[in-house]
This record gives structure tokens, sequence and C-alpha cells, in this order.
């Protein structure tokens, strides 16, 4: 019998409630998952669904509790720690995979179980949010613009203000540093490793490399071998990036992550509606062939979080009538090249 119930795990935090509040706007019926009671329920009472508590510490009642359910869009961070065990369960249950991490780490062990999706039958597909989609469509685009392209470049310029999760996640990735993709594979580089000029689409920006998640996802959507993404950054942070980047072994340590997590929890909020609505983000790509060829694109999409509210829902719906193979995908090959421009604020993808 086909499923056709689907979840929302991690209901209770920042983005997981935005997902929760914009799917019943639209009519749409999630189950709540999580493994806080009284927050999950609470919020499920507010939106009159269904609440399903489980923890991803238990591998039967994570898979139990998957019972019926099609598809789950996992939202409870840090993924690191959280992706791998839901993973197992979807695979358990025959579900569908959808979060909206940003971690490459969890790109990479989402891309190892590309044999087991497709022996259950089931699709996994990280990085539905503003982590991945627009960078991961204009990646797409770049590549069917440049097929010889040897050399991938994104970025995007955003106000949006950060989340817990994603402030506790970056409290995570300063101990990893930073990282690009080199020759095909996976290079761990110095935080602020290279510093260039970008025009995002209001002018040149001095920009920064960042470990973002299209190291991992874009080499899978389009084969380019040596990937880097840019943030922009004055000259005076890039270099301050530069003289921390040796302290990372001491930033790793425990005592100082749970320091630094904690005070995220005192300073922290996630921004309001106002906030969000305010905030326009501009994504940039840069392909280049070994003969010099060169394609930019540009895009400018609503803030980060409306984006990723917006484009897990779209994801969502596709796999809830979704009767293709099963594996890893990223979202540009699940979705299609262009599938950013069917949300909420975004443009049009514009090649040059």
């Amino acid at each position: 019998m086909r499923k056709n119930l689907w979840m929302i795990y991690g209901a209770n935090g920042y983005t997981g409630r935005l997902l929760a509040q914009e799917a019943v706007r639209q009519g749409l019926t999630p189950i709540l998952g999580g493994r806080n009671a009284a927050a999950v329920e609470a919020l499920a009472n507010e939106l009159n669904l269904s609440a399903r508590i489980f923890d991803l510490a238990d591998a039967t009642a994570s898979r139990d509790a998957l019972n019926g359910v099609a598809v789950v869009a996992h939202c409870a961070g840090p993924f690191s720690a959280t992706s791998a065990p839901l993973i197992a369960a979807c695979l358990a249950s025959a579900t569908h995979y959808v979060d909206i991490t940003g971690e490459i780490a969890v790109f990479e062990h989402a891309h190892t179980q590309h044999a087991a999706a497709q022996a259950a039958g089931i699709v996994v597909c990280p990085g539905v949010g503003f982590d991945v989609i627009p960078t991961d469509c204009l990646a797409a685009c770049l590549q069917a613009a440049l097929p010889d392209a040897s050399h991938l470049a994104l970025g995007f310029d955003t106000a949006s203000g950060l989340s817990p999760g994603t402030a506790k996640t970056s409290v995570e990735g300063l101990q990893l540093g930073g990282m690009i993709r080199q020759d095909g594979q996976l290079r761990s580089v110095p935080l602020g490793f290279k510093r260039r000029k970008i025009d995002f689409g209001r002018g040149p920006k001095s920009a920064v490399t960042i470990p973002w998640g299209d190291v991992a996802t874009a080499f899978y959507s389009t084969a380019i071998a040596n990937i880097e993404v840019y943030l922009p950054a004055p000259a005076a942070l890039a270099f301050g990036m530069r003289l921390i980047d040796p302290l990372r072994g001491l930033l790793g340590r425990p005592g100082v992550q749970n320091w630094l997590k904690a005070q995220v929890n005192k300073r922290i909020a996630g921004p309001d509606a106002a906030t969000r609505a305010r905030q326009l983000t501009r994504v940039w790509g840069e392909a280049r062939n070994a003969a010099g060829q060169v394609k930019t694109a540009r895009l400018q999409t609503a803030n980060g979080y409306d984006v990723t509210v917006h484009g897990a829902l779209l994801a969502v719906r596709h796999l809830l009538k979704y009767a293709g193979p099963g594996g890893y995908y990223t979202p540009s090959k699940l979705l299609g090249e262009r599938c950013v421009e069917q949300l909420p604020g975004s443009g049009k993808i514009l090649i040059s």
C-alpha cells in the first residue's frame, strides 16, 4: 500500500517550527517528530497535528516511529550527530529522507549510502534548504552552459541572521577549518584560505573561501573537479580568520565547544518574520574551462530561512508522488537544475 504520511523531525527547532507552520498554512498535515516531548507536543497541539516522540539514539524506536511515513524532512541539527542514525532508520523503514544540512561530512556520508538507498528503493537527498538548493542549481546550470568546465566557484551575499541550530553547527565547524575540492578530492585548507573580488550583483566585494556544502554536492551534480565557495568578508575579517586558524585544536576541545554553544543558547533566538522579509540573498557562480572560457551565473532569492522552508516543502511534495529509482541525489538531480526558480521570492537564473 502506498504511504502518504510525512514527518518533520526536529519540529520544535527554529527552522522546524517555521516548516511546520508553513506546511499547515498550505493545507498539509505533517507528523511532528522529535525527542523533546513537551516542546514537540506543545507545537502539535498548537497546530492541530499529531506527534511522535523518539530519540535517534534508539534505532528500534526510530524505525518504528517511521511506520507508514513516506518522507521525513530532517531539521534537527547538528546533523553531524543526527543525520546518520535517521538515514539508517529511513533505510530500515523504506522512508525517503531529506534534510536541511549544509555540513560537508553529512553530504559525504549520505553519498556513501547510495547503493543501500537504491536497494531500499528510497531517495536520500540532504541539503534541500538554502544549503544547497540555490548554489546547486547554479552549479548545474553552469555545467550545462560550459560542459567542459574544470573549475567552479560559487558564493552568496546575504544578511540573514543565524538560528540557534545554525550557530551551533558553525561553532562545531571552527575546529575543522576550511575545505575546497581540488582535482576531484576534498582538501582541508586554512580558514580564509583564498580571497578574491566578486560582484554578487551590487558591485565588487572582497570575498573569502568558506567550507560550504557545495564543495561536496556540486561535484556530484556536475563532476567538475575543482570547487570553491565564497562569502563576502572585509579584508580585516579574512585576515582575522587566518590568524585564528592555528587555534583550531583549542576551539575543538569539548570544554570550549560546550562554552561556545552555551553562549549561543543565551544570545541567539533566530530572526523574526519582519527581519527575514527584508533580507534578500544574491547568489553567484562562475565556471571556467582549460581554454580560459568563463561563464557566470547570478540569482536573487528570498532570505535563507524562507528558501529553506519552501525548498523542503518542494522536496516533500515531489517525493510524496515520486515513482523513480532510489539512491543518493543532490537537489538539482532530484528536482531539476532550475528548481530554485519555483520558490517564492526567487528570480530566474541568469547566465552570461
